[in-house]
């Protein structure tokens, strides 16, 4: 990643308050881009914003419910008067939801989750997607997370969601590639975030997994900075081309990666293996 990277890209990250989307939001600021950041705590936007600002860059706050769609359609017409379109969406809004066996979780509470986790992120893409269509490109990079392409026990609203994300970024993806626009998915890794807070309080509810957090959380987790630089890949022309692709910023080697030769295959793609027929 270099300083210019993304110069004079603009971008709109959700969840910029905290945790990744602040890291990715100072990581997209740090190469040049201009960032908008979108949350619903204005006291936290406003200091990752100060944060860039100190560092040379440029950052403004929208404090948005991205469950609310007038709110959103607010927040990118306000974000694209500004600066004049948008190149970047970045959807890292999310929750950790209701924890324990599905057959003692609150109705409600699991339904906010996917309404967070998966609403949200269609909502703030329907948004932008006129824009970059008219322009004729943009990169949206979801962030999936644990459970997404495997079971989670305890985490069903999560995981369920999540694995909801992926699919609408292989979906989207194909309904935009016309336009030049490139859609996906960033596995960020096991970190240290307010939702490892969330597992930890959760105690026997969350199994096994509070014991794995407690752990994670005293070793310190996995370096988000890897999930930023990723995402700074993702927004930049370094992938163009590639899209509808599920990204782990631990385990793949995205770096080197062949887009020709991905594209050609369902490699980093959710799908149902087949048994082999001739064995």
């Amino acid at each position: 990643m270099t300083e210019s990277e993304l110069k004079n890209k603009r971008a709109l990250v959700t969840g910029a308050g905290r945790g990744i989307g602040s890291i990715i939001s100072k990581a997209f600021a740090d190469a040049g881009a201009y960032v908008g950041l979108v949350a619903r705590t204005t006291d936290q936007l406003r200091s990752v914003a100060d944060q860039i600002a100190g560092d040379g860059g440029e950052a403004s706050v929208f404090s948005t419910d991205i469950c609310h769609e007038d709110q959103v359609c607010r927040a990118v017409d306000s974000f694209v008067d500004r600066y004049g379109g948008i190149d970047i969406l970045v959807n890292n809004a999310g929750i950790t939801g209701p924890i324990g066996p599905t057959y003692e979780l609150d109705v409600n509470q699991w339904e906010l989750t996917v309404r967070v986790n998966l609403l949200g992120c269609c909502i703030c893409t329907r948004h932008v997607l006129p824009h970059m269509i008219s322009q004729h490109s943009g990169k949206i990079i979801n962030l999936s997370g644990g459970g997404a392409v495997g079971p989670r026990p305890r985490f069903g609203a999560y995981s369920a969601s999540k694995a909801a994300v992926v699919r609408f970024t292989e979906t989207v993806a194909a309904e935009v590639a016309e336009f030049g626009i490139d859609v996906n998915a960033i596995a960020p890794g096991a970190i240290n975030t307010a939702m490892l807070e969330d597992v930890i309080a959760a105690g026997n509810a969350a199994g096994s997994e509070a014991e794995r957090a407690r752990k994670q959380k005293k070793a310190g987790g996995d370096d988000p900075e890897k999930a930023a630089r990723l995402a700074v890949f993702l927004a930049s022309s370094r992938s163009d081309g590639l899209s509808g692709r599920l990204l782990s910023a631990l385990w793949d080697d995205w770096e080197h990666m062949d887009i020709k030769a991905v594209m050609a295959s369902d490699t980093f793609a959710v799908r149902r293996i087949k048994p082999d027929s001739t064995s």
